[in-house]
């Protein structure tokens, strides 16, 4: 059995919510078995999202010798794992210390808030206040999102980050960089590198020359010396050095939504493919030239598949909130033990019936950039149950994702014909039909739902050096899918479209950053203190009148 197999390759896939190992046939493209742990979010104040990288990086040992032992009871020899690709939660933020191993703060997570502040400091900075002001070297508007804001917010408030660095102690990565460096030795000779894809999520990288960008260190006040040598999405940066996958190379590296762009086979200029994860990403790729977009979207690489490769880039809808509003309803509001029941919230109505529903619990990201937004429901009536407002959070996935739709079809002149889809959402059949319903065009989704994993493990099994994966056209293996047919009239679509809008603009301008962080808090803080004295002098009174 384990001879017949042929080459394999292993793909670390390191989500905001979980991380999963996975091996792949490398000739036919077949998922052999995987294993995956879910990961804790911390929320140590409101608007605040944190993880712990040791916790991040310990789930990824655990998966990798797990998915060993499941192949060995399937009697597959992972002796054949030639290579292994690593994909990742863009622009979350880690900073760590070189001479000990250990991180010198939790991870900061791309969907963190605490920088708003850090970003209208920075803003005073650029003449008009303008959000824009590194488009054309860095694709990117100036926002919480990304890492370099993240970044100079540690070294603002973490004195030992600021001491590493005085010391030159300091590693900055996302958390390629420090699974990367981490696996292949760590502190004793671990590699600091980083790929185009998720370099060019920092904002500190400029993303035509391919080299971080010495004008816009010196703008985010950040040492360049502590940042990671930048490296192709498929060449061997080094070896597993623990494990028991010890000297199997570490060989493609590609941020999650570029791997998925990459596992659905999005080679050619003007293919696109949304990814259903904790947010909502379509991509599309521009080939060989950047294109910058008009309408709120973002310009960033798809993927540079070795050294002497071209690098192509895509335009890229970010939404920040999808499957995290299910995992809300779940985790926050206790209405369903587990995602599939919210699901069936939502079939057992089968509409919000006038419920709207905006996540925007992070602010709004494409197309609108509106730091100041916060999650709203809106259309209540006493009729409303938690199953419209689980309908509501289905159809929000599906209107956020139509409005970074339009403004790809305004970008790039051509509307796509359908939308191919991936993302543990996409397992839920109510809401691809929904998405289908909301966009008027056919949704397609592979068989193979784990394409961010796929991507991953093309690039590794593809490097000079491994040479088992082909990336000709011809030898792509063919995917088979379920397709989702609009199933309502375009009218009905576009009337909930534009009520959804309508919503849109009710939830923004709700937070700014001027306010003191606990001033609404301070009140009730004081409000027993203010009880306390009132009453004791209603005491000393009444016992003054008694004795009197």
């Amino acid at each position: 059995m384990a001879a017949s197999l042929g080459p394999l390759v292993g793909a670390i896939d390191q989500g905001t919510s979980s991380t999963r190992f996975l091996v792949f046939n490398a000739e036919t493209a077949e998922l052999l078995s995987h294993h995956q742990v879910e990961i804790k979010q911390e929320f140590p104040r409101e608007g605040w999202v944190e993880q712990d990288p040791k916790e991040i990086l310990n789930s990824v040992y655990e998966c990798v010798e797990k998915t060993c032992e499941k192949m060995k009871q399937l009697n597959i020899n992972i002796a054949n794992i030639r290579a292994i690709g690593v994909t990742n939660q863009r622009e979350t933020t880690v900073v760590w210390d070189k001479t000990t191993g250990e991180p010198l703060y939790n991870a900061i997570v791309w969907l963190d808030l605490r920088t708003q502040s850090t970003v209208e400091r920075l803003l005073k900075k650029v003449p008009g206040r303008n959000k824009t002001f590194s488009k054309f070297k860095t694709g990117l508007p100036l926002s919480t999102y990304f890492s370099a804001v993240k970044l100079r917010w540690l070294l603002d408030n973490v004195e030992e980050i600021r001491k590493a660095v005085e010391d030159q102690r300091a590693m900055f990565g996302t958390i390629d960089s420090w699974l990367i460096w981490s696996l292949t030795g760590g502190k004793n000779g671990g590699i600091h590198c980083t790929d185009v894809t998720n370099a060019s999520r920092t904002m500190l990288f400029n993303i035509h020359s391919l080299e971080w960008d010495p004008e816009l260190c010196k703008f985010f006040d950040i040492p360049m010396e502590i940042l990671p040598n930048v490296r192709s999405s498929s060449e061997i940066y080094g070896v597993m050095e623990s494990g028991a996958l010890t000297g199997v190379p570490i060989s493609g590296c590609l941020g999650d939504q570029s791997a998925a762009l990459v596992g659905q086979m999005c080679f050619q200029d003007g293919q696109a493919k949304n990814t259903y994860g904790t947010g909502c990403f379509l991509l599309c790729n521009t080939g060989q030239k950047s294109v910058f977009s008009e309408h709120g979207l973002i310009t960033t690489i798809a993927y540079k598949m070795g050294r002497d490769k071209p690098t192509f880039y895509a335009l890229e809808g970010s939404v920040a909130i999808a499957g995290a509003v299910v995992r809300w309803l779940r985790d926050n509001l206790g209405i369903a033990q587990t995602s599939q029941e919210v699901e069936k919230l939502a079939a057992d109505v089968g509409t919000s019936y006038g419920c709207y529903f905006v996540p925007a619990f992070s602010g709004l990201y494409a197309p609108y950039w509106e730091p100041s937004a916060r999650g709203i429901i809106c259309g209540l009536t006493q009729f409303t149950n938690k199953n419209h407002i689980a309908f509501a959070a289905l159809e929000a996935v599906c209107f956020q994702t139509r409005e970074i739709l339009d403004a790809m079809n305004k970008d790039c002149g051509i509307p796509l014909s359908q939308l191919q889809v991936d993302g543990g959402m996409t397992n839920n059949k109510i809401l691809m039909q929904l998405q289908s319903d909301i966009l008027c065009i056919p949704v397609v989704k592979p068989s193979m739902p784990e394409t961010t994993a796929l991507g991953a493990a093309m690039a590794a099994g593809a490097a000079e050096g491994v040479g088992v994966w082909s990336l000709n056209p011809g030898d792509l293996t063919a995917v088979t899918c379920e397709r989702f047919e609009p199933q309502i009239n375009p009218e009905e679509s576009e009337y909930r479209y534009a009520r959804w809008k309508k919503a849109v603009m009710k939830s923004m301008g709700w937070e700014t950053s001027e306010a003191p962080s606990n001033g609404d808090i301070s009140i009730f803080y004081s409000l027993p203190m203010v009880i306390f004295i009132m009453s004791s002098m209603v005491m000393l009174i009444g016992a003054k009148y008694i004795s009197g």
